[in-house]
């Protein structure tokens, strides 16, 4: 469902235009999962973005089930952003002033597609369901992360976009809620594409590639 050909980046500094992306290919099918790896600096961040429609690439094609994503006009690009795609950050990025129901259903209402069976179950596990009248300050970090991933996947998004999902996690929260995060994509039949530093993490996602001088390699 996801196609990037030849996608590049380029970003002006006070010496002059750095290219972060020169001319990234890679391709993940519809229900796959992918780990992009990579050092700090590489241009991981710099993709997500791109394929999230939050920025716009110097050249290159991003094709979502066929269709053209890069030339489309910023409504577009909104509409993608609001229903295409969920988002999950490390640093959590809950709306402070929402309980957790609200904050858990906010991007499927934008969406439209809020389904309060479907919120239940994602509530019940990740188990926030005694916690849905707290705010996110009242929340471990783990709850807060998984969270984030209940209001990523509330709208059934075709694709999620994790940018080191368990990066502010201990070893075995970060475990605990990767195995979560993979088990409701799985559920809400939607495609991942994560980026992660670890190998471990990295293992237990289908594909693997590294993006290394601007360009996506084999793992």
């Amino acid at each position: 469902m996801l196609v990037v050909e030849q996608l590049q980046k380029s970003f002006t500094t006070a010496q002059g235009t750095l290219p972060v992306l020169r001319g990234v290919d890679l391709t993940l099918a519809r229900g796959s999962s992918l780990a992009l790896m990579g050092e700090s600096g590489s241009g991981k961040s710099t993709l997500l973005h791109l394929l999230a429609g939050l920025d716009r690439a110097d050249g290159g094609r991003i094709l979502i089930d066929g269709h053209p994503l890069n030339p489309r006009d910023e409504s577009a690009l909104a509409h993608w952003r609001r229903e295409g795609i969920g988002l999950v950050f490390q640093q959590y990025n809950l709306i402070s002033s929402l309980d957790v129901a609200a904050n858990l259903t906010f991007q499927a209402r934008l969406a439209g597609r809020h389904d309060k069976d479907w919120a239940a179950h994602l509530a019940q596990r990740l188990g926030l369901a005694n916690v849905l009248q707290r705010y996110p300050e009242q929340l471990s970090g783990g709850q807060q992360q998984r969270l984030a991933i209940g209001r990523a996947l509330a709208g059934r998004p075709a694709l999620l976009l994790a940018d080191e999902p368990t990066g502010s996690l201990d070893e075995h929260n970060g475990d605990e809620v990767l195995a979560l995060l993979l088990q409701l994509v799985d559920e809400a039949d939607s495609t991942l594409l994560m980026v992660t530093h670890s190998q471990r993490l990295a293992a237990r996602l289908r594909q693997r590639c590294v993006l290394h001088q601007g360009r996506v390699q084999a793992a």
